[in-house]
Parts: C-alpha cells; sequence; structure tokens
C-alpha cells in the first residue's frame, strides 16, 4: 500500500450542470485501422462553449470501437491490432460468419474494447494525459461509415 503521505489531491471543484450539448459525427473507415477522433472531440467542445463537465462518446455499431491510446507511437497501434487478432482469430471456427469470416471476430473485439468512453472536460479542454488519444477502431477489414455520439453534460460559462 503506498503511504499516504506521496498521496496529493486538488481542492474539489463542483459545477452546476447547465448545458446539454449533442451531435453525431459519421467517420468513414478504410477498413481494419485506428481512426485518431481526438481533433473532433475537441472541436465539438470548442462548438459548444464547454467548461467544465464530461464528453461521452458513444459508437452506434457492434464491430467497431472506442478506445483511449497512447498517440506518439504509432507502433503502439500496430501492437494493439496485432494482439486484437490473436485474441479474435478470424479460423477460430465462429458459427456467425453470415456477413464473412472478420464479422464475428469484430463482435469479439468490440466485446474486448469500448463503445463508450468518458472525457472529463475541465476549464474548456479535453483532460487528456499528454500521450493520449481518442480513437475509432475498426473491426471488419472492409470499409465502414461508422456513427459516434458525442454528448457534452456540464457548465458553459
Amino acid at each position: 500500500m503506498t503511504p499516504e503521505k506521496q498521496l496529493t489531491r486538488s481542492v474539489p471543484s463542483t459545477v452546476q450542470a447547465t448545458a446539454i450539448g449533442t451531435a453525431l459525427l459519421t467517420v468513414p473507415t478504410p477498413g481494419r485501422t485506428f481512426v485518431d477522433l481526438t481533433a473532433e472531440a475537441t472541436k465539438f467542445i470548442k462548438d459548444v462553449h464547454a467548461r467544465d463537465g464530461a464528453l461521452t462518446l458513444f459508437i452506434r455499431h457492434t464491430s467497431a470501437s472506442l478506445t483511449i491510446q497512447e498517440n506518439a507511437d504509432p507502433s503502439v497501434l500496430v501492437d494493439l491490432t496485432t494482439a486484437l487478432s490473436r485474441l479474435a482469430p478470424e479460423n477460430a471456427g465462429w458459427t456467425h460468419d453470415t456477413e464473412g469470416p472478420d464479422d464475428m471476430p469484430a463482435h469479439v473485439k468490440t466485446m474486448l474494447t469500448q463503445t463508450s468512453l468518458q472525457v472529463p472536460v475541465l476549464k474548456g479542454k479535453l483532460a487528456l494525459g499528454t500521450w493520449q488519444a481518442i480513437y475509432l477502431v475498426e473491426h471488419r477489414s472492409r470499409p465502414h461509415r461508422r456513427e459516434i455520439v458525442l454528448q457534452f453534460i456540464g457548465s458553459n460559462q
């Protein structure tokens, strides 16, 4: 257990949630890849004049997902793609194969990752770490149009 002396915490702040802003982001994907959504999320926060609160991102699909990952070294995304392919390979003898051999593995990969994310917004900025980015993860091999609901709840004053 970490000694209490090493831990620090800022003074809590409270905000009355007076604003809800919502938008639908449509993202064309070229097939299996990571698409960085950080700039779009940042633009949305600016457009709704967000001050303090929370941004929720929700993807309306079961064969693509959302994640927050490192944005500094592109090899991280390559390794994550490899790891997901090893966890849910196309040749695993899946029963559900109506839409092709990549469909059921895509559902499994989505189950292992996330369909929604919540990012704090502090003083009008996403509270992401230095090397963090928000990604849509396309698990299918062919191109798709993916929809992500963006919703800010909080203060815009």
